[in-house]
């Protein structure tokens, strides 16, 4: 018997996924025959999973439908999806489930309950989103037919193939710098304060003491940003103002890069940047193929062999591109750069010629020609190529410490407001309360001090100098000074690996031959055994005469003979020595020009001018155990028949336009089998210098490292293990390749059953993951010692980053040096280039850009700690500097009536805050808990800043009792032990107010400098040199107060 119909509540329906909840006693829970039978019958019962849930008086059906969890629907809940299935349970329909964890089931809320809990935010958002999605709406990306040299035949209009990396215009700058400067709420109190002073009746004092230190912060801001956006400015400018080669029927034109228009025919030199996404119509080599570089790209060295269209390869001339008629019909614009579909078509000829193309038949931008002279066709500019694509827009980054003081600041203001409310309450609300109320909380904004922020923009910019001149790490350069103390909260580090973890240089280590291994130390025995060889060789073909018969084979039936080392030596040396990618590369003398169309074979062959490049080949991983690039050399003879049969099929399967991949693998594999095994060879990768022991460092300091790079799954492995990324001890979990949900809702369990294991996902299992259980996948790669992506494109190396910010909330560091590191570099709350071998684009779009990954440890344990240590000591100091005036000037006030007069006017309020105290405040930022060789030592101190204890609401909370109990002592005391002298009290609180601002500094200093030492004597010096020119407030008999010195002196102690 079921339950009654009224108690079944359908909770969401997917494709391929039917859900219903129901409560059940618990004597009838866990029988499947019941549940079975109360079953609405939308599949077969025997497809039907009873699963228990959450709550213990719910069952959850699952009805697998012939999908196997394909879910197409994003908005489905991850929840809703038990991860801890069992793979059995995926195998077998069968299978009891009721063994299993129970699944996740979170309790929708619904009505007034959702909206007081969250909904208004998520109906707020909505509605910014769809307004700005209104506002800027995105013209949708759609296929192209591109006509050869037409560009009019366009049908739709094409983005402009400009460049743009500026943050603002001429007419956006102006308010966007304000904009990002009042958006705190530091600096829109700090205006609104400053406005008030306007109004006759709210006036307190000078405009100048309020309008003097917004004004500085905020032409200094303007300023370095004008700089910015024009060094941005002037960086676009020369990479658009580039000239390329057009051809025209008229011949050949110079034309800027930014007017190249999808259709042109450009040609590209040797060594220049291709400026748009291209179709490789024609080369001037005469194999019809030539090499580009896409360090900047992809950020791999080796260079691409890119194929040129065989039907125009064969035109006679150049000028017989016009003379056909041909298009290109190319795939819609999209981010992945290792990938292309599209068709060539020549329509004058019978019949017409229609050609395959694929991505060894394109040119992306932002790559670099290595060999001859190509000619192409544009089919994507602009914001359209694949560069542009995987570039993120550059954000402005607000350090931790800068959001933390904003909520100080708030805290700090509400105190404010409830101060200023009792005191015009204790008044009793005489006369125009409200004009008083304004009054009190102009009179005590000093809590919310105007330095603060002259004091910690200054302070960067000396963590910035400190760090540039620091001798151990030289060619650092602080390209954003606003947040040097995020280098000291660091928990995550995301870092390329070719060329920043690697030199990108290989060594040839070792030759296996089965029964026979030969290393660095036993190489000149190859030598000789190659010597022994070929002097074999040389001997049987010189005894062979023209006139003697020739060597015959020995018969069949003659017993097989064990080959020789030397033999085996000789073939495998043959193998390597034929079967390579090494490209020889001619480099032209002085003086020695060609051609366009001549191929660069015919202009210099001596060994001088010859170098060597070469690709990256197809690793083995099983036999990495030493970190070393393996590759299994074997060969096959085949017969003339065998040879034109793979021809034909190959040819074939390189024309389909569907499945073309796969079809190629398989052709290839059928050929692969009863290969005769010749050798193994062992290449180390060689490392940067001391990236070990740096690793090790910042792993003994707390930080997670991360390890994104767009190279091959074997050689990431590799390099993960020969740079102790992930211990030689330590197992690694490679996650299999997923298409579906199904495979990655295995995957994820069976990486969840692992423990204390490395992770190794590639780029497309991690976007079907992300796609599925994102929620999911982020927690458990968190939980991972170590982590590698590899065949990440630049969007998703971004993605990991926002990723990580997202759902674990801690501070993200991204490390690179090629182009396609720069997403990442800007998503993270840190980014650090390093200038290497792949250019400098990294080292622009940074933060912060180094010379070598070793110097990371001394950046980051160093001054990133001291840095933070430093500007959190005076970011609450200067707050006390505040707190302790306005104490004082809360008694004097509730002393005489609740008055609210100022107690300090005048010179006196700006020379609190710059000449007599801020020298010493500002020398906070020498000091140092530890030397830097000790935190070098102990990298263990880092990992303690993450926590933020040095700035907390609790470490605030003291300095506020402490400015509260100063603030009083100095009042009370100057109005109780001077009572015969009241008329001095202004300068007699004053003058204890100074010496009391300097012996705190004095306390608080940890290592003393020399500057420190000169500040304290130079403030206490303009302060007594000034009061012989502050008449107006102190009076002229202000020395015969002095005598009572003993006094002052008491009650500064006291306090």
């Amino acid at each position: 018997m079921g339950p009654p119909s009224s108690s079944w509540r359908s909770a969401s329906t997917f494709q391929g996924l039917r859900c219903w909840f129901t409560d059940v006693p618990s004597a009838v829970r866990g029988k499947p025959s019941w549940l079975l039978a109360s079953c609405r019958g939308c599949v077969p019962a025997e497809r039907c999973i009873p699963r228990t849930c959450g709550s213990e008086d719910q069952i959850l059906c699952l009805v697998l439908g012939p999908w196997r969890y394909q879910l197409e629907d994003e908005s489905a809940h991850l929840d809703e999806m038990p991860l801890m299935m069992s793979e059995e349970g995926f195998e077998n329909e069968e299978g009891d489930y009721h063994t299993l964890p129970r699944a996740r089931l979170t309790r929708r809320r619904g009505g007034l309950e959702w909206f007081v809990c969250g909904g208004w935010k998520f109906l707020c958002s909505s509605c910014c989103d769809w307004l700005i999605n209104i506002c800027q709406r995105k013209k949708e990306l759609k296929a192209r037919t591109v006509w050869l040299g037409c560009p009019e035949k366009c049908e739709e209009k094409h983005p402009r193939n400009s460049i743009k990396n500026q943050k603002y215009n001429v007419f956006t700058f102006i308010p966007g710098v304000l904009y990002e400067q009042f958006k705190f709420f530091l600096n829109l109190y700090f205006l609104v304060v400053s406005c008030s002073q306007f109004v006759p009746a709210l006036k307190i004092g000078y405009l100048y003491t309020y309008w003097a230190p917004l004004g500085f912060v905020l032409a200094v801001t303007v300023v370095r940003e004008a700089i910015d956006e024009f060094r941005r400015f002037q960086r676009d400018k020369d990479v658009n103002s580039q000239l390329y080669s057009k051809l025209t029927v008229r011949g050949k034109v110079q034309v800027k890069s930014s007017d190249i228009q999808v259709g042109d025919l450009i040609i590209v030199e040797k060594n220049q940047r291709i400026p748009s996404d291209m179709v490789f119509l024609r080369t001037s080599e005469k194999a019809g193929s030539c090499f580009i570089r896409t360090d900047q790209l992809d950020g791999e060295t080796d260079w691409k062999l890119k194929v040129a269209v065989s039907c125009t390869q064969r035109l006679p001339a150049l000028g017989d591109l016009f003379s056909i008629s041909a298009y290109v019909y190319a795939q819609k614009p999209q981010l992945d750069i290792h990938s292309f579909e599209g068709t060539f078509t020549r329509e004058d000829c019978d019949p017409p010629i229609h050609e395959s193309l694929s991505i060894e038949n394109t040119l992306w931008a932002s790559t670099v020609v290595a060999s001859g002279t190509v000619i192409g066709v544009v089919i994507y500019t602009g914001k359209e190529t694949r560069s542009v694509m995987n570039t993120s827009n550059p954000k402005n980054k607000v350090g931790l410490l800068d959001l933390e003081l904003n909520q100080l600041t708030k805290a700090l203001f509400l105190a404010l407001v409830a101060l200023s409310v009792v005191m015009v309450t204790l008044q009793g609300f005489v006369g125009p309360w409200y004009r008083n109320l304004f009054r009190f909380l102009l009179l005590f904004s000093y809590i919310i001090p105007i330095s603060l922020r002259v004091n910690l923009d200054m302070g960067k910019a000396a963590y910035g100098w400190m760090m540039m001149k620091d001798e151990n790490i030289p060619g650092t350069v602080v390209r954003t000074s606003t947040i040097p103390e995020e280098l000291g909260r660091l928990v995550y580090l995301l870092t390329d690996k070719t060329g920043t973890l690697t030199q990108n240089e290989m060594v040839f280590k070792r030759l296996h031959l089965g029964t026979v291994s030969y290393g660095t130390d036993t190489m000149d025995e190859i030598q000789s055994h190659l010597m022994n060889s070929y002097s074999q060789v040389h001997s049987q073909a010189a005894g062979n005469t023209p006139g003697s018969a020739p060597l015959r084979r020995a018969p069949s039936s003659a017993p097989k003979i064990r080959k020789s080392v030397s033999s085996r030596i000789h073939e495998a040396v043959k193998a390597l020595a034929l079967c390579h990618n090494v490209t020889p590369v001619y480099e032209s003398r002085a003086g020695v020009t060609g051609e366009t169309e001549f191929a660069e074979a015919d202009q210099d062959f001596s060994d001088e001018n010859r170098t060597y490049q070469a690709s990256s080949p197809d690793e083995c991983g099983n036999m990495a155990r030493e970190g070393l690039r393996t590759l299994v050399v074997a060969r096959r003879a085949l017969t003339e028949e065998q040879y034109q049969d793979f021809e034909s099929r190959y040819s074939q399967a390189k024309l389909s336009v569907h499945d073309r991949t796969l079809k190629v693998a398989a052709v290839v594999e059928s050929l692969e089998r009863e290969m005769e095994l010749l050798c193994l060879t062992g290449v180390e990768d060689q490392l940067q210098a001391d990236v070990r022991p740096t690793l090790e460092m910042l792993r003994n300091a707390g930080i997670k490292i991360w390890m994104l790079t767009g190279d091959k799954l074997e050689t990431a492995t590799c390099i993960a293990k020969s740079s102790h990324l992930v211990s030689r001890t330590q197992d690694i979990h490679v996650f299999r390749p997923v298409t579906s949900r199904g495979e990655a809702h295995l995957e994820l369990n069976a990486l969840r059953r692992k423990h204390d294991c490395a992770l190794v996902i590639s780029g497309d299992s991690l976007e079907v993951c992300l796609k599925y259980y994102q929620h999911e996948l982020v927690e458990l790669a968190c939980q991972c010692p170590a982590v590698v992506c590899c065949r990440c494109s630049p969007t998703q190396k971004a993605h990991v980053v926002k990723l990580l910010q997202q759902h674990t909330g801690r501070r993200t560091c991204a490390v690179g040096d090629g182009g396609n590191d720069v997403s990442m570099i800007q998503a993270a709350d840190c980014g650090i280039g390093i200038e290497g071998k792949e250019g400098r684009q990294a080292s622009l779009a940074a933060d912060f850009s180094i010379t070598q990954f070793r110097h990371i440890g001394r950046l980051l344990v160093v001054h990133g700690r001291n840095s933070y240590k430093r500007s959190a000591a005076l970011g609450q100091f200067v707050m006390h500097r505040g707190l302790i005036i306005s104490t004082m000037q809360a008694v004097f006030s509730s002393v005489f009536y609740f008055a609210s007069v100022p107690l300090y006017q005048g010179f006196l309020m700006v020379g609190y805050a710059t000449v007599y105290t801020m020298f010493p405040v500002f020398s906070l930022v020498l000091d140092q808990d530890v030397k830097p060789e000790m935190a070098m030592l102990y990298p263990e101190l880092y990992k303690d800043l993450t926590k933020g204890r040095a700035l907390s609401f609790k470490t605030f909370l003291i300095w506020v009792l402490i400015s509260i109990y100063q603030g009083a002592i100095l009042m009370y005391g100057a109005l109780v032990l001077f009572e015969s002298e009241f008329v001095h009290v202004v300068a007699i609180s004053f003058t204890a107010l100074i010496l009391t601002e300097l012996l705190m500094v004095a306390l608080t200093v940890r290592t003393w400098h020399w500057l420190m030492v000169v500040a304290e004597l130079l403030s206490l010096g303009c302060y007594v040199a000034s009061l012989a020119f502050l008449n107006e407030y102190f009076g002229k008999s202000l020395p015969e107060s002095l005598l009572a010195m003993w006094h002052l002196m008491f009650f500064i102690v006291t306090s």
